[in-house]
């Protein structure tokens, strides 16, 4: 079986080893593969793993040997599922690897924003501790957490996550969910009420034409002066000129994200510019832990095809 890893660079910067693989077949890793050489490094594999390499209908018409395809991620819309089934070729994907270092991700926006802790070491770094006629000091308001509310969109692995962590920290925890018989402290809310009641919005929905742009004018208007807006699920579920006019103007106090609509973002995304606006580049999965896992399931997904056992097929 000859295996090829199309972009496995973010998967696999140096810190982990792809050896296990080599037990199914010969393998060939490629840090990253311009669409220009998809077809050429493809061609003869049996199986491909990809995280972000484009494979549709027309290049892989031309990967004769092509029997399985592995997404290196959660998300599958790099492949093109209908092609791929009328081929017979199996495509599965990586699900919940991620969900205690996005969870993590969450709270380390939120305690920098509330607590303003890259600041203040700057500052401290800067020397205005040493020149301080006072044992401490602060040029930002402290916000404590316990008693806030968070409204959650969406409860799933991460959700769930982030609310678990929420309620440890003594917060309210609002959801929109379609989820029945919630655990204690998780109340069940319409839209219009979460953006009402809560004092920091966390999104973790999946993106549909539903809800692309859920975060946008007309719900942000909804949202306490002071509501702080996060994103780690998907980039467009928020419009980006109506979140950053909405920082510029202080129609909110707070965003951050760690995904965006277009990525890497261009040069002119309003975001990036806009004001109390934290962005991180994509890496709330990246923690090692999370790689690690996420290469052991993949693994374990093609042993499970070799095997003639499939598990985690998604066409």
């Amino acid at each position: 079986m000859k295996i090829v890893v199309l972009d496995g660079y973010c998967l696999n910067p140096g810190d982990l080893d792809w050896a296990a693989f080599e037990q199914l077949g010969e393998l060939t890793v490629y840090d990253r593969t311009p669409a220009n050489l998809t077809i050429e490094r493809s061609k003869d594999a049996d199986v491909l793993l990809t995280n972000k390499t484009v494979l549709n209908a027309e290049n892989m018409s031309q990967m004769l040997n092509l029997k399985y395809v592995g997404v290196l991620a959660t998300g599958y819309n790099v492949v093109d599922l209908d092609y791929a089934a009328s081929r017979g070729i199996m495509v599965t994907n990586i699900p919940a690897y991620s969900t205690a270092s996005v969870a993590q991700m969450v709270f380390a926006h939120i305690l920098n924003i509330t607590n303003s802790v890259e600041h203040h070491s700057q500052l401290v770094h800067n020397g205005a501790w040493s020149g301080s006629i006072d044992f401490c000091f602060w040029d930002r308001l402290q916000v404590e957490l316990a008693g806030k509310t968070i409204g959650l969109v969406g409860l799933g692995n991460t959700g769930m996550a982030t609310a678990r962590i929420a309620l440890a920290f003594g917060m309210k925890v609002i959801a929109v969910t379609t989820k029945k018989n919630l655990p204690y402290g998780i109340k069940s809310v319409s839209y219009s009420d979460l953006w009402q009641q809560s004092d920091i919005i966390s999104l973790h929905c999946p993106l549909s034409a539903d809800t692309r742009n859920l975060v946008n004018a007309s719900t942000i208007a909804q949202m306490k002066p002071t509501a702080i807006v996060i994103n780690t699920g998907r980039g467009p579920l928020i419009d980006e000129r109506a979140l950053a006019d909405a920082l510029n103007t202080g129609r909110i106090a707070a965003a951050a994200v760690d995904v965006l609509s277009t990525e890497p973002p261009a040069a002119d995304n309003p975001l990036l510019s806009a004001r109390n606006c934290q962005i991180t580049p994509h890496i709330a999965w990246a923690t090692r832990e999370a790689r690690q896992r996420l290469m052991g399931i993949a693994f374990a997904n093609l042993k499970a095809f070799a095997d003639g056992t499939p598990v985690n097929v998604v066409n």
